[in-house]
């Protein structure tokens, strides 16, 4: 009889609800009553304005401002900063493909490079060259729950005069040498989707370092207006505003998010200290000069030399039967070569011309590593699993070390059925 109860065993953990996400508490309920009640629901409102300053000063960056969505804060940052048609603009292969989309509705030019097989974040020896002279910006994604070599980025950028843009989607409250994510470069770019470590269902923000700078992000955010009637750096847009009643789940939100990163924090590196004795299980590099990490998903790879042919393909739905659940563990990003949510050739706008068309051409980056992650090696899990208590990270580390022990009982076994790339909590 079978011991796997993805082919009838027994589970590790019989079916049992694991923490849900997004929370709310009473506190939230009352200030939104209290938006509705005001009148004021849109357009530089105050709770707005006393959340941005609010989470500027937690991340340590100088200005900050509530934008639409993570997608646009991106987008904003890359107009403030000059960087338009055919600069190029480095991006890792592996990130939620908005990131590239971002500077491809600027008419910019993404350059796909690939990633540290254990951070899946920038490889900077890769990121070196790839630098041309049309090269203008270096995007970082700080992914899941890890960070690139922040320190020699910011000396890369440098050296060859780039702006350097942080995508921090994944990461509201980890620090760098006692630094927020956010305030590490010339700017700084958070989503607030309902998936996030900070959520207001959807929303964005931006940091940035300089005055000229912000009032550049206010205009490109605000319909073209300048801060406070100034428009001495007013710029054409359109209207990426955040609500008022958005900034109160957020406001709200914040109050919880410090405790809630250190809970996460504390729980991925107990659950990291039990896989680390798993035979073939190889859990993700966290540099020292981080002071504190917050975790969108929770990874690990597979030790596929160890592991007799078994890839993740086999070994995410025999873990989640382990833990009676059906997607709670899932391979990471599709590589953005090979992505079907990230395809520039479907839109007839960004047809600029035969040249451009083909430099925006995905498929022509090689990205090894990247695939390697997704089709074979890496495992996610969102953040709700470590908002949970330190006995439920030993019934995962024990769910893993079972499927391990047991991977005989794999060989053969096929996943019947596509895989669900995206469910609702992905981005």
């Amino acid at each position: 009889m079978a011991k796997l109860a993805v082919l009838g065993g027994s589970p590790v953990r019989p079916e049992k609800p694991w923490p849900q996400w997004p929370i709310h508490d009473g506190k939230d309920v009352k200030l939104v009553t209290e938006v509705t009640k005001s009148n004021r629901w849109s357009y530089d409102g105050p709770v707005e304005w006393k959340f941005a300053e609010a989470f500027t000063k937690y991340q340590g960056a100088k200005f900050g401002m509530c934008s639409a969505n993570g997608t646009v804060a991106i987008q904003i940052a890359l107009e403030a900063l000059g960087i338009g048609a055919y600069d190029e603009v480095i991006v890792p292969g592996m990130t939620w493909q908005a990131t590239a989309a971002a500077c491809i509705d600027v008419n910019a030019i993404p350059v796909l490079v690939d990633v540290e097989p254990d951070t899946w974040c920038l490889d900077l020896a890769k990121v070196e060259a790839a630098i041309t002279k049309k090269t203008k910006a270096v995007i970082v994604v700080h992914l899941y729950g890890c960070m690139a070599d922040m320190t020699k980025l910011q000396a890369l950028c440098k050296k060859h005069n780039l702006f350097l843009i942080e995508d921090c989607a994944h990461q509201h409250g980890s620090f760098w040498k006692g630094k927020g994510v956010g305030s590490l470069g010339d700017m700084g770019c958070f989503s607030f989707q309902e998936s996030k470590t900070l959520s207001s269902g959807e929303g964005g923000f931006n940091t940035c370092k300089t005055k000229e700078q912000f009032e550049k992000l206010y205009s490109l955010r605000n319909c073209g207006r300048g801060y406070r009637g100034d428009f001495t750096h007013a710029m054409q847009s359109g209207n990426y505003r955040l609500t008022e009643w958005q900034a109160a789940i957020l406001l709200c939100g914040l109050e919880r998010l410090d405790k809630q990163v250190k809970l996460r924090d504390a729980n991925a590196i107990y659950l990291n200290s039990l896989l680390a004795q798993i035979p073939g299980i190889l859990p993700m590099r966290r540099r020292k000069e981080i002071t504190q990490q917050s975790y969108f998903n929770f990874t690990f790879r597979l030790d596929l030399p160890r592991l007799k042919g078994i890839t993740n393909r086999q070994f995410i739905p025999a873990l989640n039967a382990e833990l009676s659940t059906a997607e709670l563990f899932e391979p990471p990003y599709d590589p953005l070569n090979n992505c079907s949510l990230y395809k520039p050739h479907t839109k007839a706008r960004h047809n600029l011309n035969p040249a451009y068309w083909k430099a925006i051409d995905p498929k022509r980056f090689k990205i090894p590593v990247c695939t390697e992650a997704t089709e074979k090696s890496g495992l996610a899990v969102h953040h709700m699993l470590l908002m949970g208590t330190k006995k439920d990270m030993d019934t995962v580390a024990n769910a893993v070390a079972k499927v391990v022990e047991n991977l005989d009982e794999l060989h053969g076994y096929d996943p019947t059925g596509p895989r669900r790339k995206y469910r609702g909590l992905a981005k």
